[in-house]
């Protein structure tokens, strides 16, 4: 049985996120931080820190296929689901991202919100 997504508003354009050159943005959401990414004209949500070791993402940066490198041992996740795709076997959050006419929403799973950054 799947948990329903909710959606929360992060800011009323992209353009309003705190771009990096690496093309990664930190968001705060309900006081926790999360990463935002940009790659090819869409917008992914995913965890502040890796999985691996705690490196924060946002100091990484996104390869030229879509992955998002972390900055501590250069493990590498997809941006569209969070797969670790240079083989070490870890899996970083992610959420989706809708853009609408009232801004940039993330979508999260309802209930049992502290776990989603563990």
């Amino acid at each position: 049985m799947s948990k329903k997504l909710s959606f929360h508003k992060l800011a009323d354009h992209p353009n309003e996120l705190s771009w990096a050159e690496n093309g990664i943005a930190v968001a705060e959401l309900k006081g926790k931080k999360i990463c935002l990414g940009r790659f090819k004209d869409e917008i992914f949500a995913f965890a502040y820190k890796c999985p691996h070791a705690g490196g924060i993402m946002a100091d990484g940066y996104i390869d030229a296929l879509g992955n998002v490198v972390c900055p501590l041992h250069r493990y590498k996740f997809s941006l569209q689901n969070g797969r670790n795709v240079s083989g070490e076997g870890y899996y970083l959050k992610h959420w989706p991202v809708e853009i609408r006419e009232e801004g940039v929403f993330v979508g999260m799973e309802e209930g049992g919100f502290w776990n989603i950054f563990q």
